[in-house]
């Protein structure tokens, strides 16, 4: 601690920690995992100490309250995959499957854009949408994901505009997810949006997310008679 290099050469005495604390009141605010290495004091008369405790309960009723919130959080995430997944299985024909996943998953998941989009080596095909699905240029998928991933989050000012089009203004956070339906076949894209710019982050848990991916490349396999 600056200030007291003397004392650390001999070993800090209770009254050179106590005058640190004292001079630099928001140590603890600043370092609060301490807080779980202290050990509280009892509870015993005198002011200074309930007040430790209080401090320390409050800390731990924050730290309490966002758990909670986190866990119904993904919860909720869960059930709107599992909800998805269900409608993407109950489709009756590969024409609803596609509008499910290029639409309705918007609602189901609580986004605010979707876009399922299939990469084509055809001239100016780039950027059309035909039957609910948007043709990509060669390397679009990499260039969004990046090489050997199957999944990119992350949160921005605004979303790619050859991706979401209109709703590219809305994204404040986003999700590329490819799409692998078989060896034959060029690569896809499920591109997800949301203009809550927490909602998609880098580092954040996409299990649930690929799990979404992975029943939506069996699907489209199951219609279209391809084989991995």
């Amino acid at each position: 601690m600056p200030g007291i290099a003397d004392d650390a050469q001999a070993g800090l005495s209770d009254k050179a920690v106590a005058d640190y604390l004292f001079d630099h009141p928001d140590f603890l605010i600043n370092h609060g995992e301490l807080l779980r290495v202290l050990t509280p004091p009892s509870w015993v008369s005198g002011e200074n100490i309930v007040d430790m405790q209080t401090f320390m309960i409050d800390r731990l009723r924050a730290d309490n309250g966002r758990l909670i919130s986190t866990t119904r959080g993904n919860l909720s995430g869960q059930a709107r995959i599992h909800d998805a997944v269900l409608a993407m299985l109950g489709a009756t024909s590969f024409e609803e499957l596609v509008h499910i996943a290029s639409t309705d998953l918007a609602i189901l998941l609580d986004l605010d854009a979707v876009v399922l989009g299939v990469e084509s080596a055809e001239a100016d095909a780039a950027g059309k949408h035909p039957g609910g699905v948007c043709v990509l240029a060669p390397g679009t998928v990499e260039r969004l994901i990046g090489k050997g991933r199957d999944v990119c989050l992350k949160n921005l000012d605004e979303g790619d505009e050859a991706i979401f089009g209109a709703a590219a203004g809305l994204v404040c956070s986003q999700a590329m997810i490819r799409l692998n339906f078989s060896d034959n076949t060029p690569p896809g894209l499920l591109a997800l949006g949301s203009r809550d710019c927490d909602k998609f982050q880098n580092g954040q848990g996409s299990e649930l997310l690929l799990f979404l991916a992975r029943v939506l490349e069996h699907c489209v396999r199951a219609w279209l008679y391809l084989t991995d």
